[in-house]
């Protein structure tokens, strides 16, 4: 799916909301709502009377990590953004190009063999590109620990429609549970960002419940618009049973994010039945698959090629997200992991 529209430049989100003024918070997003193809506009602050009793809000609890290293190959100076870790212990990179406004121009990589030279003295070699990408991301194993260097060198991973650097807990969403591994995601499951902890607890005290699931997110290329590649995650069992306790009487599940989505489609057998799940999944959600189990999502804004699409028409349906995106544009709403968000929900009956 490819939208037939143009987002403007200065509807970039350039910074997070509470940085935009004075008494700002988090909360403090625009809200799209889209029911069918009916359009309100709300505050995110809203969305506690925009929800009934035995709705379920699926959220993903995977900490964003600072994924963003500089490095050198050779005289020159590269950004290597690490994406996954795969379970042979190498890892997805991004190579790209700085220029002192985050990491505009991706890099090819390669050839294999090449040596990426990281701070600690650590050596990355690129072995073969990870295939669903062409020659944008490669898989290097390191001699190193690459998780320390993260720690120690690493930052968040931003786009040049951002004003500067932000310190990693402006990546962090309240569901955010650190792993022990130290692994996490890539880049922000940003549709959770405006979520405070008391919304949550009043959400709570409305009847709404949540479902944790988690999903490590990869290097989304501002680029390419690549179908997803394998990401990890995990459903546990009680995620499981609300969801289908949920699905069996009056309410609704609605997924916080793509990545929501992912988890917990991935989950999902052809009965519409969810089983507790973890490992690899290579799920890509598309209007001819269908989705089983997920009634809503509230998302951002995605770009026109975005393959993210798919998964919205899936979910709400063509009109839906057509209609939805023209009302955006003409309210000016805010684009990217700083910006405004979208709740898409059946249409009333």
């Amino acid at each position: 799916m490819t939208l037939a529209v143009q987002v403007p430049e200065e509807l970039s989100a350039r910074v997070p909301v509470e940085q935009r003024g004075p008494g700002l918070g988090r909360g403090d997003v625009r809200l799209l709502v889209s029911r069918g193809t009916a359009v309100s506009h709300h505050v995110f602050g809203e969305l506690p009377r925009l929800l009934r009793a035995g709705d379920l809000l699926v959220v993903n609890t995977s900490p964003t990590v600072a994924a963003a290293v500089d490095g050198r190959i050779g005289h020159a100076r590269v950004v290597v953004h690490f994406s996954t870790c795969g379970d042979d212990g190498r890892w997805a990179v991004e190579l790209r190009e700085p220029d002192g406004a985050g990491t505009t121009r991706a890099r090819a990589g390669g050839p294999a063999g090449t040596v990426v030279r990281l701070p600690g003295g650590v050596r990355l070699v690129l072995e073969e590109p990870l295939v669903a990408c062409g020659a944008r991301l490669w898989w290097a194993r390191a001699d190193g620990r690459v998780p320390g260097v993260l720690r120690e060198h690493g930052r968040p991973i931003r786009y040049s429609y951002t004003e500067r650097d932000q310190p990693l807990s402006v990546y962090q969403t309240v569901f955010a549970l650190p792993s022990g591994d130290g692994a996490g995601s890539a880049e922000m499951p940003s549709a959770a960002r405006p979520f405070t902890a008391p919304l949550v607890a009043e959400l709570v005290s409305r009847g709404v419940q949540f479902a944790p699931v988690r999903l490590h997110t990869g290097v989304a290329s501002a680029e390419a618009h690549e179908p997803p590649y394998p990401e990890r995650f995990a459903v546990p069992e009680a995620s499981a049973r609300l969801v289908n306790a949920v699905r069996a009487g009056d309410g609704r599940v609605v997924a916080v994010g793509t990545t929501a989505v992912r988890a917990l489609e991935s989950a999902a057998g052809p009965d519409g039945v969810v089983r507790a799940a973890e490992g690899w999944t290579d799920l890509v959600v598309t209007p001819e698959r269908g989705v089983r189990v997920v009634d809503g999502l509230l998302t951002g804004l995605h770009e026109p090629q975005a393959s993210h699409l798919l998964m919205l028409e899936a979910v709400a349906g063509r009109a839906a997200v057509d209609r939805g995106y023209e009302e955006a544009l003409r309210e000016r709403y805010l684009w990217h992991e700083f910006g405004d968000v979208h709740l898409l929900l059946p249409a009333e009956a």
